[in-house]
């Protein structure tokens, strides 16, 4: 039996490749839609761990380390910083946001202060114009110290490399401009441009007091050969021997986590975008099949009526279908494969990580497979249908006319490929939930658009007759048996969903931005004032702007590190909620439930309440994370746990540009 078939199928191959020596004619809309689409799906991908592994490879040079200890609105206690310092090398980097001055007080801009040490940095080099030795850099010189800052700085304030401006209370010289900064992508997302200065210089300013908002970066630089195992480690015994800590560990492994979700992101986002392409491409591809099969009618026939089965007929044009396909897959994957050789040159002013140009062959194979399931799925049924057509019908009918559903095992091999594209689909997603709605709504557009599809022959059929000789060829020739109104309903229609999708999107996306700005959203917002400056502040404000409002609201910054006694590192939690649990969260504390705070759960705390500490939390994000009331909560301020019981959920309307918190404690918190 196995020889006979293995027979068969020398036969089918060798009438294949002769019936092909007359070119592929016919077929170039097909190769143009299975290679677009593989290629799209291939690049992306490869593009996508080509920029992954750039951020590896370089890894100890974007974190500044090997490790990052950071910790926020305090400096590391004395057996924090003895344990660090027995790793390694040490670097510390103090930054934070604050107003730098023009010395005459004309002027003024936003800054990312950054306080580098004298080990700064343990990778790499910093980069200036011109280039000069840290002590020339950054030193004291009677009384003003150095600076360096990016273009943008010198061009807001108007500035020219010699010049001077004034931070908090100590006087800067701006001695070069800052050309390069190895670990600025481990320091996150900048609101303003960078001022450097060194770790005196911003003690002399007088910007760090007891509740700033400083970020204290710990930077090690470990032993020659150090392991991920021994990191791992070190990870875990900073966490047993240091539990209230509430310091931020990441290692070179995971030098720039937001720079490497976004990426991820994207590279999901152009990957179900390549295979909408590629599934529209796909009823590209059942047309050409079924218009190819209809030019073959005379050789089917032939075929048929010299005793070839109608297996061995399924056999010859699979094969020719997949060869074709085979065509367009391998030139969309020499597409995909030298799109990260392209990429690493033209992403270099866009994306601060250098794209490691290179063969990813786990992305390329899969958009070949996402091509191949594609060809398969579209071609089977009209392959199907040749297949059962008695050669006597295809003599006497002028076209290769669909008679219904295909056998059994053509329409039930088609439907396992299809349902195999989805499971990929989302398989082979990071996230399923975008995935799995991407596959539904495609799903449901397909039987939508077939539907109107059948909508629009019955209107053709049940129309009156009209006298126009060439509007009733028309009209009939909508629905007539074997019509093509159905495959073009449906290129049409996801081509155009496609494009409205993205339309959308991108409105959306404009709308959510500009259009959900309160009319009265505020002027200005001041961080950082020290209490014993905020009665002296608000009689400047009142002074400066009689008919404004002040605001203000005590605030602290802490990480969430347990919930319901359970470490954060531990819980499993959505998405949509994750951010949360990411970094610190501002805290702040009011005796009286906030104007702006609608309750949804829960009941306020008595202003002279005095029982166990309470907590308010934001309802979508505590619902996001699986909270409910009187769950516990434990966040870490100033190297203190604070545990805290939710009392209540509140509404939070971000978009208002008002003071929102994720947390609102009770004052003897």
């Amino acid at each position: 039996m196995a020889e006979a078939w293995l027979r068969t199928l020398k036969l089918a191959i060798r009438f294949s490749l002769r019936e092909m020596r007359g070119g592929l004619s016919g077929f170039m809309i097909f190769l143009a839609c299975i290679a677009l689409g593989v290629a799209a799906i291939g690049g992306v991908n490869s593009v996508a761990q080509a920029i992954s592994a750039g951020v590896a490879n370089q890894g100890q040079t974007l974190l500044g380390g090997d490790l990052r200890f950071q910790v926020n609105q305090r400096s590391a206690s004395d057996a924090e910083l003895g344990f660090i310092r027995s790793l390694g090398t040490v670097s510390l980097n103090s930054g934070m946001r604050s107003m730098a001055r023009l010395e005459d007080g004309s002027d003024q801009a936003l800054v990312e202060a950054k306080a580098v040490d004298d080990a700064y940095p343990l990778f790499s080099a910093l980069k200036t114009d011109p280039a000069l030795p840290r002590d020339q850099l950054f030193g004291e010189r009677s009384g003003v110290f150095g600076a360096a800052a990016p273009d943008l700085l010198f061009e807001r304030l108007n500035l020219h490399v010699g010049d001077r401006l004034k931070l908090g209370s100590a006087v800067f010289e701006l001695r070069a401009r800052l050309v390069s900064e190895p670990d600025a992508v481990s320091d996150g997302f900048g609101f303003a441009p960078r001022l450097m200065i060194s770790s005196q210089g911003l003690a002399a300013s007088g910007l760090v007091q007891p509740g700033s908002l400083v970020e204290n970066a710990y930077k090690v630089r470990l032993p020659e050969g150090t392991s991920e195992a021994r990191i791992k480690e070190i990870q875990a015994q900073a966490a047993k021997d240091f539990p209230q800590a509430g310091w931020s560990i990441r290692t070179r492994s995971n030098a720039a986590p937001a720079l490497s979700a976004n990426i991820e992101r994207f590279s999901q986002f152009l990957t179900l975008v390549g295979l909408t392409a590629l599934v529209v491409g796909g009823v590209g591809v059942a047309n050409a099949v079924r218009a190819y099969l209809d030019g073959k009618r005379g050789v089917i026939a032939t075929f048929k009526s010299l005793g070839a089965s109608g297996g061995f007929v399924f056999i010859v044009y699979l094969v020719q279908i997949l060869l074709i396909a085979g065509l367009g897959i391998v030139l969309g994957l020499i597409f995909g494969a030298a799109m990260p050789f392209v990429a690493s040159t033209l992403l270099q002013s866009v994306i601060p990580v250098p794209a490691q140009g290179g063969f990813y062959p786990g992305a390329l194979a899969m958009a070949a497979l996402f091509g191949l399931l594609v060809t398969l799925a579209f071609a089977l049924l009209p392959l199907g249908r040749a297949r059962d057509v008695p050669a006597t019908a295809l003599f006497r009918e002028m076209g290769f006319e669909s008679r219904g559903m295909p056998r059994l095992p053509y329409t039930g091999a088609a439907l396992a490929i299809v349902v195999a594209l989805a499971a990929l689909a989302i398989l082979s997603a990071n996230d399923y939930r975008i995935a799995s709605i991407f596959v539904g709504a495609t799903v449901f557009a397909f039987l939508v658009l077939r539907l109107v599809a059948v909508l629009v022959q019955w209107i053709a059929k049940k129309s009156p007759r009209v006298r126009s000789v060439s509007l009733r060829l028309a009209l009939g020739n909508i629905h007539r048996p074997g019509a093509l109104t159905p495959s073009v309903v449906l290129s049409l229609g996801l081509g155009l969903t496609l494009l409205v999708t993205l339309a959308l999107i991108d409105g959306n996306l404009r709308r959510q931005i500009s259009g959900s700005l309160p009319e009265r959203a505020p002027n200005f917002f001041f961080v950082d004032i020290q209490s014993s400056d905020v009665d002296a502040f608000a009689s400047l404000v009142g002074k400066e702007s009689p008919r404004g409002t002040l605001v203000k609201v005590p605030m602290l910054r802490g990480r969430i590190m347990a919930l319901n006694g359970i470490e954060v590192d531990k819980v499993k939690i959505p998405a949509d909620g994750a951010w949360v649990l990411r970094g610190d969260r501002g805290l702040t504390y009011d005796a009286r439930q906030p104007e702006n705070a609608t309750l949804t759960e829960g009941t306020w705390w008595p202003q002279d309440y005095s029982g166990e500490p309470l907590v308010s939390f934001s309802a979508e994000e505590g619902k996001a994370i699986g909270l409910k009331l009187g769950d516990s909560v434990t966040v870490n301020v100033l190297g203190r746990n604070v545990t805290a019981k939710i009392a209540n959920f509140r509404q939070v309307q971000w978009e208002t540009m008002g003071i929102n918190f994720v947390m609102v404690f009770s004052p003897n918190a």
